[in-house]
């Protein structure tokens, strides 16, 4: 696999977060996701020389989240993720590999929101953030759902790379 760095911060008192743990699985993740030829080879880094993919994950509240749901997607609640895919949404063009290393972006997540969802599905909340941090990953990659047949293969691929941990996932 592909060396990561991946910059994990905890902004959310309420919920503490060992962040070597979340840096594990989100590694994991990004490896069962690279390791698999249907996603890897659809991927926005098919194609690009590389050693090291890196990427940031931030820990917040809804509060924050809806602040920059309002500022940078004109959306007016507090969303659960948030992703920059830095740079799977960049043009062909301004992409850039640095140094033999890809920045793939942020991934934003509201922790009081990811404890609400867990309640609501009966489900640990530790489950729940661990399918939050493999959508982020996978948007991070540059797979989106504006359509519900790729929602449903993003699912589907969530729901493989959490199996791949032990985890079995129905809540959706």
């Amino acid at each position: 696999m592909t060396n990561c760095n991946i910059e994990v911060e905890n902004e959310y008192s309420q919920w503490e977060i060992n962040t070597d743990e979340i840096s594990k699985i989100a590694s994991d993740l990004l490896s069962f996701y690279m390791n698999s030829p249907d996603l890897s080879e659809n991927s926005c880094l098919n194609g690009y020389k590389y050693d090291r993919i890196s990427f940031d994950i931030l820990f917040c509240d809804g509060v924050k989240t809806h602040l920059i749901n309002k500022e940078y997607r004109q959306k007016d609640y507090p969303a659960d993720i948030i992703t920059f895919a830095v740079f799977a949404d960049s043009p062909e063009d301004e992409k850039f590999v640095l140094d033999m290393e890809i920045n793939l972006g942020e991934v934003i997540i509201a922790l009081d929101k990811i404890e609400e969802s867990a309640r609501e599905k009966k489900i640990p909340k530790e489950t729940e953030l661990k399918f939050m941090i493999s959508h982020g990953i996978m948007h991070l990659l540059g797979f989106d759902h504006q359509t519900e047949s790729d929602f449903e293969f993003v699912v589907k691929w969530q729901k493989k790379a959490l199996e791949s941990m032990g985890i079995k996932y129905d809540k959706i």
